[in-house]
């Protein structure tokens, strides 16, 4: 009756593929949850904004205005990039001077905060592989190798 068994292992098969779908499914759907970096530094200064950013700044507001049913970013970061390519040289000097002006202020500020972060003592890395293992366990070890020379002793 090797035929009917199949049936029924092949019916559990499907019932098993269909419940693993769904799980794959439920997990699609739930957002991923961004964790902060271990390095990273809530009080470093963020990066200054390139002319372009600096530009849709000022873009951002005057698209608004014009067409205030507009809910969409694409939109308006496409009109942007358009409305960038299409300036000249000229057009995109006050943006690039401002630009230069928050990169200046940016280098100011990122060297006092490495200042700071050079002056606060670090742990080192020594204090803490001691703290890893604790010192009954180093005595222990070295209690170990006495004891097994004198055992070697002992046997001759």
């Amino acid at each position: 009756m090797k035929g009917g068994k199949s049936k029924v292992d092949a019916s559990r098969k499907a019932d098993n593929k269909l419940a693993a779908k769904r799980k794959g499914a439920d997990r699609a759907s739930k957002k991923p949850v961004k964790k902060a970096k271990p390095g990273k530094d809530p009080n470093k200064p963020k990066r200054p904004p390139s002319a372009f950013f600096v530009f849709m700044e000022e873009f951002r507001k005057t698209f608004k205005e014009k067409n205030p049913n507009n809910k969409s970013v694409a939109v308006v970061g496409k009109a942007g990039g358009d409305k960038w390519k299409s300036l000249s040289e000229a057009e995109k000097a006050p943006y690039v001077t401002k630009a230069n002006k928050l990169k200046s202020d940016y280098t100011k500020t990122i060297a006092a905060y490495n200042k700071k972060q050079s002056e606060v003592p670090q742990k080192s890395t020594e204090d803490d592989e001691e703290s890893d293992k604790s010192k009954s366990e180093v005595n222990d070890d070295e209690d170990d190798e006495e004891g097994s020379e004198e055992e070697e002793d002992d046997d001759e």
